[in-house]
């Protein structure tokens, strides 16, 4: 090909990494611009040092690695050809009040039936009688994934609330699910849960179980995908934002702090407060001729994304363990903002080492879906939700802490299912790329990012009339 010779893939995260990594393998010569000190966007994981002095990473928090994740499992395999940084976990268990528990283990693999094995798992909290008032035509949405769109006017809470299961039942079987992607259930669109619950489970033979990294995200997958990126030629820059695009010849110009850097292709993988930065400083996604159908603008498009309501990560570094029987990671319900349980070292290398060292326990808890919180009161609330779960480390002191409070993943609000951008722009050789594109099969979370990277790449390297 004479076309693209080179590109330019702002921000370096799995979407960015991905485009990046699809268009060094066809040739392209690229470079990654990344804002921040390391790369992986909002996977990444960077050094912390311990009151004991223990050097080890710090991440924003639990990532699963869900085994329909083709593109992302794909991507990785060019590194690990095998997998072998993957763990598997037995399990996702829900844990709700009073000794409440869902599994979701050894499901059969086709829909309807893992459908049915999980009612009947869930039969403590909804009878016979329950199930003759649920709405059927709602649920069925749900089963088939057919007509969703006409659900994107709808918030989730309101469509999980006219599907009239008992309140513990839907507690335990969807209240979890909805919250996993930070998105307050009355600010989301039904219509995306509905993709989501179908990508994840309906639709889904793998089940909801899942693998994890077997050590941080930087041992384990950034670095090694950087070296890979470098030694198929790929420039990695880090504490280099880009500020704009503007056109420069056939090409593109990215504004950076320092000198411009110009490029045949552009993919624009930013987190959505990036893309509003570059879209405010850059004309040329205001230009006419990147109107579409509703007549916005390509800015106007991206400028109309929105962030979520925050998350709250908070890392303890225990002087006890928790019993022998605890999951690795576990979903929480019913106990007020605390939303997951993680043991880092059944699981995590790093972890691993500093608890046999010390014979404690690094535990993480989750909070999603955020209003403006009060640190101490949600810290108390977050302890008392992991006390009455795992009572056997209510005595237990922090010897150390980790908090960690964000607000920058994106918002899917009702009425933005079909609205959201694509990977394609109006711009020829300029692209898209992350989890708040739009893609043309179910996807989500890290998934989505990878997806939409590969895409991106592929439309920058194919003409628009043949793509």
């Amino acid at each position: 090909m004479t076309r693209p010779r080179s590109a330019i893939v702002i921000g370096g995260g799995i979407a960015g990494l991905a485009a990046a990594t699809t268009l060094a393998e066809r040739g392209v010569a690229v470079t990654v611009l990344e804002r921040e000190r390391w790369l992986g966007g909002r996977v990444a994981s960077w050094p912390i040092t311990l009151p004991d002095g223990t050097r080890l990473h710090m991440e924003r928090g639990f990532h699963a690695f869900f085994r329909q994740y083709a593109y992302l499992r794909g991507l990785m395999r060019r590194w690990d050809p095998t997998l072998s940084r993957l763990v598997p976990l037995a399990d996702y268990p829900i844990l709700g009040p009073d000794g409440a528990l869902m599994r979701f283990d050894a499901l059969p693999k086709k829909t309807p039936w893992n459908v049915i094995a999980v009612a009947l798992r869930g039969r403590r909290w909804m009878s016979l009688a329950d199930l003759t008032r649920v709405d059927v035509r709602r649920a069925l949405a749900m089963l088939t994934g057919k007509d969703l769109a006409r659900y994107d006017r709808e918030s989730a809470k309101d469509y999980l609330d006219g599907l009239r299961f008992p309140p513990m039942a839907r507690r335990m079987l969807f209240d979890v699910f909805a919250h996993s992607f930070f998105n307050p259930e009355a600010e989301m669109s039904a219509a995306e849960l509905l993709m989501m619950f179908r990508f994840y489970f309906t639709a889904n033979p793998e089940g909801l179980v899942f693998d994890v990294l077997d050590d941080a995200f930087a041992p384990a997958f950034i670095d090694p995908w950087s070296a890979w990126l470098e030694r198929h030629g790929v420039t990695l820059q880090t504490s280099r934002p880009a500020r704009a695009i503007a056109r420069h010849g056939d090409g593109f110009a990215v504004e950076t702090a320092d000198t411009p850097l110009t490029a045949d292709a552009v993919v624009l993988a930013t987190e959505v407060p990036g893309l509003h930065a570059i879209a405010r400083q850059s004309p040329l996604l205001a230009d006419d001729v990147t109107r579409d159908a509703s007549g916005r603008t390509l800015a106007e498009t991206l400028l109309a994304l929105e962030v979520t309501a925050p998350f709250a990560v908070w890392r303890l570094f225990l002087d006890r363990r928790p019993d022998a029987e605890r999951d690795p990671f576990a979903g929480t319900t019913g106990l007020g903002r605390l939303d997951n349980i993680s043991i880092y070292e059944r699981f995590e290398a790093e972890s691993r080492a500093w608890a046999d060292k010390t014979g404690g326990s690094v535990v993480e808890l989750h909070a999603y879906g955020l209003d403006p919180i009060d640190e101490p009161s949600l810290k108390r609330e977050l302890r008392h939700g992991l006390d009455r779960l795992y009572p056997e480390l209510a005595p237990a002191r922090a010897l150390h802490e980790v908090w960690l409070h964000r607000q920058d993943c994106p918002a899917f609000p009702p009425g933005s299912y079909q609205r959201r951008p694509r990977v394609r722009t109006p711009i020829p050789r300029l692209a898209l790329a992350g989890d708040f594109a739009h893609t043309p099969f179910p996807s989500a979370l890290m998934e989505r990012a990878a997806a939409t990277g590969v895409l991106a790449a592929h439309t920058v390297l194919t003409p628009a009339d043949r793509s």
